[in-house]
């Protein structure tokens, strides 16, 4: 006492009585040189409570600071990594070259929009509401032949040539349509059209998922979707033009010929799907494009994976489409039915 006095005489006499009783002073051990709890130069010293078998630590606060530097430090590194994850961008070229089959689809839905009327005039059907609808339409019917006889080019030849091969009536049908000179050469040449729409329809989303890290499939698979809404807008601005021209039909037509070239080319320079790769036995092809794609670490987990798959396809080979109306897979169908008619005529509304 008389220390602390010699010390801080003016602090000591300062401070107020209390009972020790209702204060938080009996619950922590006191500095031996500054016993009075409200003086400046009080100190505590945290009391850790172990057990028998450890011994007692004393609070380290620039421990506890460093590691909590080290914690920020690493969820920094975390979203740098993600942030600067460039996993993406080899498979890109490919999936973009693809994705230039659903501007063509896009394209092709609004082409006939805004000048179906100078067509009509043109080709000498103006009036007749069904043969108009008949033109715009007709290449839905040939997308649905198309999607249904796609599966086996698919299966020997792979995507990548089946899609080059596709351009011929996609093509085709855009010179045709751009040239025609009768109500008969126009239905021709959308019905080549919708042939090559409904084989892309089907195989470049699998293309895109076959080729596409697992991590970025979703991200990429909707250049499919970007791609058919900037065709559907490109045509639709081009048809702006068709006002004052009632010829500029043709120069619309002709336009959607060189998506294909490009397409066809493109396809030259992409790679095949590692997946019918494994399939057709071509397995160095299929490890050497996975690990262009993917990187060498998926090389063997996704061979595996692929001969897992293709080892399981042999049970549906006796499959056939009448299952769809069995029990209980004719539950599913009767449910999607409605949602189908309701599809079609919005379609029909766009058209």
């Amino acid at each position: 006492m008389l220390q602390a006095l010699a010390i801080h005489p003016l602090q000591c006499f300062s401070t107020p009585n209390f009972d020790r009783k209702h204060h938080y002073f009996h619950h922590i051990r006191r500095n031996k040189q500054y016993p009075f709890p409200h003086s400046t130069s009080f100190s505590v010293s945290r009391e850790v409570n172990v057990s028998a078998s450890s011994k007692q630590k004393p609070f380290d606060v620039k421990s506890e600071i460093g590691d909590d530097e080290d914690e920020l430090l690493q969820v920094k590194v975390i979203v740098a990594d993600d942030g600067g994850d460039l996993g993406w961008l080899p498979a890109f070229p490919h999936v973009l070259t693809a994705s230039m089959a659903n501007f063509l689809f896009g394209y092709h839905i609004g082409v006939m929009n805004g000048p179906i009327v100078s067509i009509a005039k043109e080709l000498g059907f103006e009036g007749n509401s069904f043969l108009e609808g008949l033109v715009v339409s007709i290449f839905i019917g040939g997308a649905f032949i198309g999607s249904v006889a796609c599966g086996s080019l698919v299966d020997k030849l792979g995507c990548r040539r089946t899609i080059q091969i596709d351009t011929v009536p996609l093509i085709l049908g855009a010179i045709v349509s751009a040239q025609a000179q009768s109500i008969e050469e126009m239905l021709l040449g959308r019905f080549l059209v919708g042939l090559g729409i409904g084989v892309n329809t089907v195989l470049v989303p699998i293309y895109i998922s076959e080729i596409a890290p697992t991590n970025y499939r979703g991200s990429l698979g909707t250049l499919c979707q970007i791609g058919t809404c900037i065709g559907i807008i490109a045509s639709l601005y081009l048809a702006i033009l068709s006002e004052n021209d009632p010829h500029w039909w043709r120069t619309m037509l002709y336009i959607a010929s060189v998506p294909g070239f490009i397409l066809a080319l493109g396809m030259q320079f992409s790679v095949e799907s590692p997946r019918w790769l494994c399939k057709a036995g071509r397995l160095d092809e299929a490890k050497k494009v996975i690990n262009n794609l993917w990187g060498s670490s998926e090389v063997d987990k996704a061979i595996k994976e692929f001969e897992s798959v293709l080892k399981n396809d042999g049970d549906d080979l006796n499959s056939s489409w009448l299952e769809l109306l069995e029990e209980p897979h004719s539950r599913g169908c009767m449910k999607l039915l409605p949602l189908e008619v309701l599809c079609l005529y919005f379609n029909s509304l766009l058209v």
